[in-house]
């Protein structure tokens, strides 16, 4: 089996590959808009969020038989024109549920607490201790848009900060500790929103102009799932009069972003897409990604 890596994942998944006797190459470098002359040479490709899988390169395959997403989201790869070439796709959804739940409270703390731009204007040589003044995460209601695997590592670690969690997700009828609510009662009852959601159709733009109305004044908002679920000028807005207290981004609608209006607010703060980047995720993603493989092998030799 040969299989083509294009984005780059922690060596641990590759030695294990390697020592199955599966011949792997690596094209972290190769650039992106000519993978479609190289994919149909393998069995299998893996990526992560940088290399996109649309139409025009997977039209092209005749012997790829999978795709590895070394991550969640799978709106980098064009599904549907993969399930019509009968290739199949898999991702790597429990590895890196801590890590980014872990990122989405730091978010949810900096936030309140003006950490981000505290550390800023200290270090340009002020002492501004009554301009950040801030709030308490305790009794307040956290509303989790997305109940799965990240968002309920969220809400336990909410609770032990001893937040009342309401959540909304059409798949989850009950989890412990947290009440389970439509979207309308959701945006109107909390006071800090986190999104653990998939960029869909139905999900595009979820948050807008008129979900943004419905939320109580003074609302903060967390992002850690996909960008474009939240339309981004609509959050400008919001934030500017201050409807919105506070929004915090790890993802855009396109990365690097371009939204330079959104990131010059102040009460906006941001990280590079950083949610998995922790060395045990990267390294269970890795494992993940090697596990897949080796399963695809075992079924492609019968």
């Amino acid at each position: 089996m040969k299989i083509l890596i294009l984005d780059k994942i922690s060596k641990e998944g590759i030695e294990i590959l390697k020592k199955e006797g599966i011949e792997v190459d690596l094209k972290i470098d190769f650039p992106k808009d000519r993978v479609g002359e190289i994919i149909d040479n393998y069995d299998g490709v893996v990526i992560r969020s940088k290399t996109k899988l649309k139409r025009d390169i997977l039209e092209k395959t005749k012997n790829l038989k999978f795709i590895v997403r070394a991550g969640v989201g799978l709106d980098n790869i064009d599904v549907k024109c993969a399930k019509e070439k009968g290739i199949e796709i898999f991702n790597t959804p429990k590895a890196s549920s801590v890590a980014v739940a872990e990122l989405t409270m730091g978010l949810l703390i900096s936030l309140c607490r003006f950490i981000p731009q505290a550390n800023f204007s200290l270090k340009s040589g002020k002492w501004e201790k009554e301009k950040f003044k801030g709030i308490e995460l305790f009794g307040k209601t956290l509303g989790i848009l997305g109940l799965g695997r990240i968002g309920k590592e969220v809400a336990k670690r909410a609770k032990a900060f001893g937040m009342e969690i309401l959540a909304c997700d059409p798949n989850v009828d009950y989890f412990e500790g947290v009440k389970i609510v439509d979207f309308d009662t959701l945006l109107k009852n909390s006071d800090f929103i986190t999104l653990h959601l998939p960029l869909t159709e139905k999900t595009k733009n979820l948050i807008n102009k008129e979900a943004i109305e419905k939320m109580k004044d003074g609302v903060f908002i967390v992002n850690c799932a996909r960008g474009g679920i939240i339309d981004e000028k609509a959050l400008f807005e919001a934030l500017k009069s201050k409807k919105i207290a506070g929004a915090a981004f790890d993802v855009f609608e396109k990365e690097p972003p371009e939204n330079k209006e959104l990131l010059s607010l102040e009460n906006f703060i941001c990280t590079p897409h950083i949610g998995a980047s922790t060395k045990e995720a990267q390294a269970k993603i890795s494992n993940e990604v090697a596990q897949i493989i080796i399963e695809q092998n075992k079924k492609l030799c019968g």
